[in-house]
């Protein structure tokens, strides 16, 4: 069952958390990004086929291009990276545990949503996980 979300509908706290309304509103954030990505990552093959296709000019020009390249190699990988979150986030829509925390299982929070569409742990937990990591290594 879709939800058609009201013009100019944002979350707001007084609603009830992780409603069908809000998470369809999510639902639709997601998907929009993923649009972007995958759009972005075809652009970034075009121009890496394109490239592949050009003559090559002096040392300093290849140089460059490699270089480019390379960059463009790492970025579609962040892409994948970032797709496979996102589908990820959209099946936790489907089974309910969207927005809560996947260790202590409390509401990740909407405002974190927002600004972290695919953030899977709240502040604290987040803050807890990146203070062990950093003792882990001895800073």
């Amino acid at each position: 069952m879709t939800i058609e979300l009201p013009p100019g509908y944002r979350p707001d706290d007084g609603e009830e958390y992780m409603s069908p309304l809000q998470l369809q509103y999510f639902r639709e954030k997601l998907l929009n990004w993923r649009t972007e990505l995958l759009e972005q990552a075809q652009q970034t093959l075009d121009g890496l086929r394109d490239d592949a296709h050009h003559e090559v000019g002096d040392e300093a020009d290849r140089a460059s291009r490699e270089a480019d390249q390379t960059l463009d190699l790492r970025t579609r990988d962040r892409y994948r990276k970032l797709l496979r979150k996102i589908d990820a986030a959209l099946k936790r829509i489907d089974d309910g545990s969207y927005g809560f925390c996947e260790e202590t299982g409390e509401p990740i929070g909407l405002r974190r949503l927002e600004a972290r569409l695919i953030a899977t742990l709240s502040v604290e937990a987040q803050e807890r996980r990146e203070l062990l990591e950093r003792q882990s290594r001895g800073e």
